[in-house]
């Protein structure tokens, strides 16, 4: 038996490549700086690129864990695409916002508030779920 879990493949596929995207800026910015290890000066361009990658690797993984078991658990599928689609752009936005400032920016907070929300939303129905399911 197949489990069907292509939404949840989808969002863990292009999140995946956002890290991709974010481990690379780190690099760059460790070739730019010269420092091979270390964060260098706090709120420096490669302490936020850092952070910003570090941030999303706190939080996909929960999210995407949280997706497929929705998926599996029958949830709707405008749920599934609001969870993903919600992470993704939550992650992206914030990693712009911390890759242009350490300080408060509007991208950093949208994605912030994005990726919680959807965080909340996708552990109150795995809990519906769990609860309802006979």
């Amino acid at each position: 038996m197949a489990f069907q879990i292509q939404i949840s493949a989808l969002y863990a596929g292009l999140n995946a490549l956002v890290l991709l995207t974010l481990a690379f800026l780190v690099v760059r910015q460790r070739g730019k700086s010269g420092l091979g290890i270390g964060d260098g000066p706090a709120e420096g361009p490669l302490h936020r690129a850092i952070r910003a990658h570090g941030n999303a690797v706190e939080n996909v993984p929960v999210i995407l864990v949280l997706l497929v078991i929705l998926e599996l658990s029958g949830a709707s599928v405008i749920l599934l695409h609001g969870v993903g689609a919600g992470l993704l752009l939550g992650r992206v936005l914030h990693g712009f916002g911390l890759s242009r400032s350490g300080g408060t920016s509007i991208p950093r907070l949208v994605g912030t508030m994005l990726t919680w929300t959807v965080l909340i939303v996708a552990a109150v129905a795995c809990v519906h779920y769990a609860i309802m399911s006979p």
